[in-house]
């Protein structure tokens, strides 16, 4: 064995440490070349070169090399408990924040949900303890048919919460009056449950009693968090009230009426993202159409304004002072 390959602890004797240190016992003294093999024995102490030959080494005492180990040893345990203390001294007001944020012992203020069905299932355990109000903003998805046994259960589980006497309010975008389902949900509830529209709405988000929050946490929807931070679930509360008090209420009859100089509320809607360089995917993402519906609307915006391209389109509508109009 090299020194080079010969690493352990302070505290430890090698098995090479062992049987050299034992033979200087037996013999009582060794040269330095017959050592090298385990140069720890001459690092803690057990091995000492004499005064009148530094190539000749002596053994120290086997009872003085244990009291020098142990030393050793409990000198690396002091300063392990002196390096943990540091380590709870740093970390005591991180732990006082994190109770301050927690909402109860073991209700977590933030918390992940792996799937949709386990998002599912937390969403109607809120919604089984609460009595009093749900708020949700549901993006339509054009392109997603939902399975009739999903929106069944959906159904049972809001029409037992309206007839504990909550509340239900609901906002999407103003595609979803052309969804055969979305009409059928809100002519079979009742109770004290209202729909609205907007051209475009936030992400899904879902609040139940204004104590729980539910949001996505990865763009496919697969994970979620539930938030019970009071001050995220007012924040929430509050951009909703905001979103509600411009929505439409939801009826059967299209809100698309022309406005004045033909431009309907859709196309304007489409003109402000379009100004902002959103490409057509985005904008039928975010109005909850498909991209062919968002390009037959964007072609009659620029057949409207005559623009014969996108560019040009861009500078007209900046021109006909139509983003500037009330929705």
């Amino acid at each position: 064995m090299t020194p080079q390959a010969h690493h352990h602890g302070t505290e430890e004797l090698c098995d090479a440490g062992l049987e050299i240190y034992g033979r200087a016992l037996r013999e009582g003294h060794l040269r330095t070349a017959e050592a090298a093999a385990a140069p720890c024995l001459i690092d803690n102490g057990m091995l000492h070169p004499t005064v009148e030959d530094l190539d000749r080494l002596e053994p120290v005492p086997p009872a003085v090399a244990l009291q020098r180990l142990l030393r050793s040893s409990e000198d690396r345990v002091a300063d392990e408990r002196r390096r943990g203390q540091r380590m709870a001294d740093l970390f005591e007001p991180l732990i006082r924040l994190g109770t301050h944020n927690a909402v109860g012992d073991d209700t977590p203020a933030l918390r992940v949900l792996s799937s949709k069905e386990r998002t599912m299932q937390a969403i109607e355990e809120a919604m089984a303890e609460a009595g009093s109000e749900l708020l949700a903003i549901q993006p339509h998805d054009s392109h997603v048919t939902r399975r009739p046994e999903i929106m069944e259960e959906a159904m049972k589980r809001d029409q037992a919460f309206l007839d504990r006497g909550a509340r239900v309010r609901a906002l999407y975008q103003h595609t979803a009056r052309h969804a055969p389902s979305a009409l059928a949900r809100y002519e079979q509830l009742t109770g004290d449950v209202e729909a609205r529209t907007l051209d475009e709405v936030t992400d899904r988000l879902i609040v139940v009693d204004r104590t729980v929050a539910f949001i996505p946490a990865s763009t496919d929807r697969s994970l979620a968090l539930e938030v019970r931070h009071p001050a995220l679930v007012a924040y929430f509360v509050n951009t909703f009230d905001r979103l509600w008090h411009l929505a439409t209420p939801m009826h059967p009859q299209a809100v698309d009426p022309p406005t004045l100089n033909g431009i309907t509320p859709r196309q304007r809607a489409i003109a402000a993202l379009l100004v902002e360089g959103h490409t057509d995917t985005d904008i039928a993402d975010r109005l909850g159409v498909n991209v062919r519906t968002a390009r037959v609307h964007i072609a009659k915006l620029a057949t409207t304004l005559g623009s014969e391209s996108r560019a040009q389109l861009g500078y007209l509508i900046g021109q006909s002072g139509i983003l500037d109009q009330a929705g």
